[in-house]
């Protein structure tokens, strides 16, 4: 295991347009007992409602949001660049019948008894503050429908950052 530092918000250098829109990251979600993790590639960090905040957007059809809706917690681990592949792999693979953590080279950690990846370069841990499900009816632009042909829509989950971790 590795060992990760708190980190002051203030400290953190990020583009979130190349972190999280071309590098990816990891949203994880779940118990020690029992969790699951997938690749994203849509969200972004800010501040609402007073407080430092992430979102994510988790479609419908994936395992992970299961744990999501059920827990109060989730991470989002940042990895290298040496990562890709096992991004790819757990953006293209379920979980929900076999230990795709584990299969992609990766490991769990835990703090706070929130689920992350071991091998990421920083971690947010975060508390769910909404769940907001979009749908058809909220798109203003009729270009954003072709992202939903199959009707498998997004839910956007905001947390407050409760800790920054850096290893």
């Amino acid at each position: 295991m590795h060992v990760f530092q708190p980190i002051p918000v203030d400290d953190l250098e990020l583009n979130p347009f190349e972190t999280i829109g071309k590098d990816w990251a990891l949203v994880s979600a779940g118990t020690k007992q029992k969790a699951n993790t997938m690749t994203i590639a849509w969200g972004g960090i800010g501040v609402l409602w007073g407080k430092n905040v992430a979102f994510v957007f988790v479609r419908d059809s994936r395992y992970t949001k299961e744990f999501l809706d059920a827990g109060e917690f989730f991470s989002i681990s940042f990895m290298g660049k040496e990562y890709k592949k096992a991004l790819n792999y757990c953006g293209s693979h379920s979980g929900r019948n076999s230990d795709k953590v584990a299969e992609a080279g990766l490991t769990w950690n835990y703090k706070l008894s929130i689920p992350f990846i071991d091998e990421g370069n920083f971690v947010f841990l975060c508390h769910k503050l909404a769940a907001i499900r979009l749908t058809e009816e909220t798109f203003l632009s009729p270009e954003i429908a072709k992202w939903y042909k199959d009707g498998n829509l997004h839910t956007m989950y905001i947390g407050e950052i409760i800790e920054l971790m850096a290893r």
